[in-house]
């Protein structure tokens, strides 16, 4: 009864393919030609030219990453910039309203300070921004649909 069985690389020193047949045998996907859109274009030269015209054919192009989520995000400071117009189109008594929601913004970042009070309906905020209305004499609503979970992070 054999116990140790020795390593295949130590016994097959000197041999050019390991046991494995031909060299390109052994070389993950090699014997099949390799992965994916392999095999046009790396044989047969007539098939090159049409290849090569297509510039998306070799190489991989990025990535997706799977349940990421894009927020559009917008600071404090823009909409200071553009709070007369915002005011223009929103009549409303009391404290003017900038519905950040209606305008396609998903989160309030804290960068910037409010020069006036007014009130915030968006999705999300960063505890910053939340502070920084609140101390101008804003409210800040967070408006999130049913069944969706929202966090107050930065």
């Amino acid at each position: 009864m054999r116990l140790h069985k020795s390593k295949k690389a130590k016994r097959m020193r000197g041999s050019k393919t390991h046991g494995y047949g031909a060299k390109k045998k052994h070389r993950g996907s090699g014997h099949r030609g390799g992965y994916g859109m392999a095999g046009t274009g790396k044989r047969a030269d007539s098939k090159k030219p049409s290849i090569w015209k297509n510039s998306q054919y070799f190489g991989k192009r990025g990535f997706k990453r799977k349940n990421s989520v894009q927020l559009r995000v917008v600071n404090i400071e823009w909409i200071e910039q553009r709070l007369p117009e915002i005011l223009k189109k929103n009549k409303t008594k009391g404290l003017p309203e900038v519905d950040l929601k209606a305008m396609g913004y998903d989160k309030l970042l804290g960068k910037g300070k409010p020069s006036t009070a007014y009130n915030v309906i968006v999705n999300y905020a960063s505890r910053t921004a939340i502070q920084k209305i609140e101390q101008a004499g804003g409210k800040l609503k967070l408006s999130v649909e049913a069944g969706q979970a929202y966090s107050i992070q930065d």
